[in-house]
């Protein structure tokens, strides 16, 4: 029993490259630069300001902390361990800038209607003045 191989659409053979000085009548070869992906941002000053002004529940300084890993990643030349630090930083500064909107809000909030309350309350005493014996 006989089996035939089959190995596909024959190639064309091998040709060896000119000599320099044969290379004219070939065209010109293309030089393409291939430029590198800028390097990952690794939101340092961001990450400055959130644990200065609003390091709630300490989220502005781990993202301090890893805005700086990402920084060190970055000089090592590891742009995947910088893109992966400065996504973190990026979140904890987003969360934390959300919490302190959140906050400042709940304060304002608080203290409109704490001075709303307290105004009628004053109001009221000014309306009803009470005798020294007691009810009328």
């Amino acid at each position: 029993m006989e089996r035939s191989l089959s190995l596909g659409p024959l190639l064309p053979p091998y040709e060896p490259l000119p000599e320099a000085g044969e290379a004219e009548g070939l065209p010109p070869s293309v030089a393409v630069p291939v430029e590198a992906p800028p390097p990952p941002h690794d939101h340092l000053a961001w990450s400055f300001c959130t644990t200065l002004y609003g390091n709630i529940c300490c989220l502005g300084f781990l993202a301090l902390v890893f805005s700086i890993k990402s920084r060190d990643r970055k000089v090592l030349g590891d742009y995947s361990g910088a893109l992966s630090y400065g996504s973190t930083a990026k979140y904890l500064n987003i969360t934390a800038l959300l919490i302190n909107i959140f906050l400042g809000i709940l304060i304002i909030a608080l203290l409109a209607t704490g001075t709303i309350t307290a105004m009628n309350f004053y109001y009221h005493k000014q309306e009803q003045p009470e005798s020294i014996f007691g009810p009328t």
